[in-house]
């Protein structure tokens, strides 16, 4: 049912423009994981307003959704202070284009997915046409810089909240929320993975370590180099452990390869595109870059080295305003680390120092192992709650009839 609406709706976008819609919903979504996230609401939402039509900014897997994308903000993906200046007047220019579209009056609901930074002055926007906003995945203002909160407060009239502690902490702040929980564990339950890609390598001997360098350009630039010495350290001495490394785009996989040296090329690494779910499945455990991904480590119970590794001024700045200890996503749910982490500025010989000490500890000590594994499934089993997609496309499709109807009324009297 859900393909053939997709269909009916990618038939609609390609009608005659003499003949438009005349009522659409906005989305605005700037990062990889977003745009995963953003087309399965698409298509849920489909099934509940299957008049309206799906419009935005976002990625390709939007687009397959059926949303007319108008511009293609996921490769403008960037974390930190020093990475987002140089794109400041290209974001300026697409949030003009999303006003552009609001003036028209035709828009009927703006849906932001993370990326705050810009998405605040999309919402802002939006609330000058009176257009409602709501926020799905929203900024982890609990983490850092927490008195962005009035940008809420003025601007995003339902925050979506997905992980179990964001409530509280927006109702204590004055902001309106429905808790709908995080997709990642939707996705996690709904993905058939690829069973000859498990079977072939849990029939191999060895230990199989996970390598998630990260799905934006800069992360993986930043952090494929100390990914990659680790492996070297780790090979002289476990020559038997086998590396599997999950490329988010293919050409972070080729950028990737052209970095090993000619003498990296016996080294026993296996590169992957769009195996994500696969080899985080079948791994003893993963070195990883910070992200959402780490809810599917959480739920398929891997144990995770996280590094993070920021501009300097990033960090300097980011740690003037963080107000949280960690910054995975399951240490923050069980508010103590769980998966080991490393932020990392400058040189790196430190961070791949302790990465190798800690990956020793996981290869060498199976009951440890074994403890660090049972530790996240026990999480997974308290906190993740499966139908986060459902619950907000069933929220913002009852509140925007709501919003309509109001608004007839207003009229007629």
């Amino acid at each position: 049912m859900a393909e053939q609406m997709v269909e009916a709706f990618r038939d609609s976008n390609s009608q005659d423009k003499s003949e438009p819609m005349d009522r659409s919903i906005f989305f605005s979504v700037g990062e990889p994981s977003g745009d995963l996230h953003a087309s399965k609401l698409i298509t849920e939402l489909r099934n509940h307003l299957p008049d309206y039509q799906v419009c935005g900014f976002g990625g390709p897997l939007m687009r397959q959704a059926g949303c007319r994308l108008d511009y293609e903000l996921t490769n403008l993906a960037v974390v930190g202070i020093v990475e987002v200046l140089p794109k400041l007047r290209e974001f300026f220019r697409v949030a003009d284009l999303a006003e552009e579209e609001f003036r028209k009056g035709k828009t009927k609901a703006v849906v932001l997915v993370d990326f705050p930074g810009f998405n605040f002055h999309i919402a802002k926007r939006a609330k000058k046409y009176g257009i409602p906003v709501y926020y799905y995945l929203p900024p982890q203002l609990w983490a850092w810089a927490g008195w962005r909160i009035r940008k809420i407060r003025r601007w995003v009239d339902h925050v979506l909240c997905n992980l179990p502690f964001e409530p509280a902490w927006y109702q204590q702040r004055g902001v309106k929320v429905q808790d709908v929980g995080h997709p990642f564990f939707d996705e996690v339950a709904q993905r058939e993975l690829d069973r000859t890609f498990l079977t072939t390598y849990r029939q191999q001997q060895g230990l199989k370590v996970a390598i998630l360098p990260g799905s934006r350009g800069h992360e993986v630039s930043r952090n494929w180099p100390v990914q990659l010495e680790v492996i070297r350290r780790l090979h002289r001495q476990y020559p038997e452990i086998r590396f599997l490394v999950a490329a988010y785009r293919e050409k972070q996989r080729e950028w990737c390869q052209r970095e090993m040296k000619e003498s990296d090329r016996a080294l026993p690494i296996d590169f992957y595109v769009g195996k994500t779910s696969e080899i985080i499945e079948v791994s003893d455990f993963a070195l990883m870059v910070s992200g959402s991904v780490s809810l599917e480590l959480m739920a398929r119970g891997t144990p995770a080295l996280v590094i993070y590794r920021p501009s300097r001024l990033t960090y300097v700045i980011g740690k003037s305003l963080a107000s949280c200890r960690y910054i995975s996503l399951p240490n923050l749910i069980a508010d103590k680390e769980i998966m080991h982490e490393m932020i990392s500025v400058g040189s790196p010989e430190k961070a791949i120092s302790a990465l190798v000490e800690q990956s020793r500890k996981l290869i060498e000590d199976s009951s440890y192992r074994s403890a660090k594994k049972q530790e996240l499934l026990d999480l997974n089993a308290r906190f993740a709650q499966p139908g986060a997609t459902i619950k907000a496309a069933t929220f913002i499709a009852q509140t925007i009839k709501q919003h309509e109807s109001m608004q007839a009324v207003e009229k007629a009297a």
